[in-house]
C-alpha cells in the first residue's frame, strides 16, 4: 500500500499583534486581582485594558514567569530589564515602541500614544 493516511490535520494559525503590551511586574495571578486586597491601579489597569478592547484594539499582558518568550522577543523590553531589573516593570509597549517605564499609563496616555503612532486611529477608539 502506498497511500499515506494523515494523522493530524495541520491547522494554519493567524497571530495578530497586539497595539498595546502590557508588560507586568510578578504578580500571584494574571491580572493581580486576586488576594484579599485589591491594588486600585490594577483594577485601573484592567478597567483600561477592557475599555481599549471594547474599542476593538488588541491589548496583551504578559508576566515574565508566565511568558517568558515575550519578554525575551522584544530587545528594547529585555534591556531596559538588564538595565533597571525588576524596577523596570511595568513596561508598557504601543504598536512596538516602549512609551511608558516603570508605571502603568492612564487610558488617556494610552489613547495618545495610539494616536501619534497610528494616523488611522480615530478619536473614539476606532481603527479608520
Amino acid at each position: 500500500m502506498t497511500d499515506t493516511i494523515t494523522m493530524f490535520d495541520v491547522v494554519q494559525t493567524y497571530t495578530q499583534t497586539a497595539a498595546v503590551e502590557f508588560f507586568d511586574p510578578p504578580m500571584c495571578c494574571p491580572t493581580g486581582l486576586c488576594g484579599p486586597t485589591l491594588d486600585q491601579t490594577l483594577l485601573d489597569v484592567n478597567e483600561m485594558i477592557l475599555s481599549l478592547q471594547a474599542e476593538g484594539l488588541v491589548v496583551a499582558r504578559y508576566q515574565m514567569t508566565g511568558q517568558p518568550q515575550a519578554f525575551l522577543g522584544n530587545p528594547d523590553v529585555m534591556r531596559l530589564v538588564r538595565e533597571k531589573q525588576m524596577a523596570a516593570l511595568p513596561i508598557s509597549v504601543v504598536h512596538g515602541k516602549v512609551v511608558k517605564v516603570g508605571a502603568y499609563p492612564t487610558l488617556n496616555e494610552v489613547k495618545t500614544y495610539l494616536m501619534e503612532q497610528s494616523p488611522s486611529f480615530g478619536g473614539n477608539g476606532a481603527i479608520a
